[in-house]
């Protein structure tokens, strides 16, 4: 089967987004498909071997001179090259850029009526370039924002086109008004564009059919998978401090200062046990950081940041770990830093929402605390420090079962079997 996948740089920030649609190309690929893997907005950074194309849409820089300024959406195409080249990009992606959702409204609802607003000419280029192409089964997009494109490239390909649902919401709510209101009404308006949407969660697949009004017959759900490669076969943390961890994007809705306020309350009880954590940090979230490592050396608490790490960082740096938590604010879809910590035989404390209760159920490997409370948490953190053999039980768990239901393998068969519903209805899976 021909697979084209659009996905969305994140300039030079480790997305959880962008590494799922890699990897799930990647395994795409090893089963025998043909994937064509194209971002748009800067090239994608991902921690595992990157098999997107070098070709690279709705460059970045283009789309921010054609939102802003008029003369831009004229220009010709051979002098956009010059700033849509992936060197310009990658350059731009160095600086700070701000993904902050509420500088981006006017931006998101521009891509949600592409063939009509100021970035039209970059929808122009693609269905160019797509006519030099040969044409896919099925067209995939990586969320919903990209809603725009799924009428033109339906009408230019005549293919059927899903959309993959992976935790947008968070950045809709986040989106100041008028924008918020007027990029859900166009996300709506598409809907009937669009043949399949993948969730990739079933928590997620219910809530979007709400949310956004999908009907339920265009639903599936495609469970995220990780590539286990380099991990080892077995984890057991040797320590004399207890090793308390969060690995995510440091942000506020990511909850390390939840963390941090239960890990003071642990201290008090036991205070052989350190807090780690490690992930990419945006300009705009430093001063989020800063007050929590504030707060910290007035507690007189130990508490290292690790920094962004690569993979192997990453599964060194999980492998020290004696326990997990990321108490995210909102209702996570994907708990990807979950899935990886249990890779590396590191049972889990999260919050009783979102894709969690999905994870707790299907592999038992970690324990549910209710959202947003410190002292819960703290009280989740204190059973399984306190009891050694119900830590090993809950981290062998969490290794098995990532393994017998998170695997990339199998995210890809199931994706798979959906992109062959649509290219051909017919086809009936059980």
């Amino acid at each position: 089967m021909r697979i084209l996948q659009l996905t969305a740089g994140a300039a030079g920030m480790y997305c959880g987004t962008c590494l799922r649609d890699n990897s799930l190309a990647a395994a795409l690929m090893k089963q025998g498909h043909d994937v064509t893997l194209v971002p748009l907005y800067t090239p994608t950074l991902s921690d595992e071997p990157n098999v997107s194309r070098d070709k690279i849409f709705f460059g970045g820089i283009s789309v921010y001179l054609e939102q802003h300024w008029a003369l831009f959406r004229k220009t010709p195409w051979l002098l956009d090259r010059l700033w849509d080249s992936k060197v310009a990009l990658k350059a731009a992606a160095k600086r700070t850029i701000a993904v902050d959702p509420h500088y981006l409204g006017a931006m998101s609802v521009s891509m949600l009526e592409v063939e009509h607003g100021p970035l039209k000419k970059e929808l122009r280029k693609m269905l160019r370039w797509l006519e030099s192409e040969p044409r896919p089964d099925v067209v995939n997009l990586p969320y919903t924002l990209l809603l725009g494109l799924a009428g033109p490239l339906k009408k230019a390909l005549e293919r059927p086109v899903c959309c993959t649902l992976q935790g947008e919401d968070l950045f809709l709510e986040g989106l100041r008004e008028p924008y918020r209101t007027r990029a859900l009404d166009l996300i709506r308006q598409h809907i009937p564009n669009v043949d399949c949407f993948l969730a990739v969660s079933a928590y997620y697949a219910e809530f979007m059919c709400r949310y956004l009004g999908i009907p339920e017959q265009k639903m599936e759900i495609a469970p995220l998978g990780i590539t286990l490669d380099g991990y080892r076969s077995s984890h057991s943390p040797g320590s004399e401090k207890f090793r308390i961890g969060y690995f995510a994007r440091i942000a506020p809705e990511k909850g390390l200062h939840i963390l941090s306020e239960a890990y003071r309350l642990v201290r008090r009880e036991e205070p052989n046990c350190t807090l780690e954590a490690a992930g990419y940090i945006a300009h705009e979230h430093q001063a989020y950081l800063d007050g929590i490592e504030r707060q910290m050396r007035q507690w007189d608490l130990p508490f290292h940041y690790h920094g962004v790490l690569d993979r192997a960082q990453k599964i060194a740096y999980l492998e020290r770990l004696d326990v997990l938590s990321t108490p995210s604010v909102y209702a996570d879809p994907k708990g990807l830093y979950v899935l990886e910590a249990m890779a590396a035989g590191v049972p889990f404390v999260q919050p009783r929402h979102g894709v969690f209760p999905e994870i707790v159920e299907k592999t038992g490997g970690g324990i549910l605390f209710e959202p947003g409370d410190p002292k819960a948490l703290a009280e989740a953190l204190l059973t399984l420090i306190r009891n050694r053999e119900l830590r090993a039980e809950y981290a062998r768990k969490a290794h098995a079962g990532v393994r017998a239901h998170y695997r990339v393998e199998q995210m890809a068969e199931r994706t798979a079997a959906i992109f062959a519903r649509q290219k051909n209805p017919a086809i009936m899976v059980a």
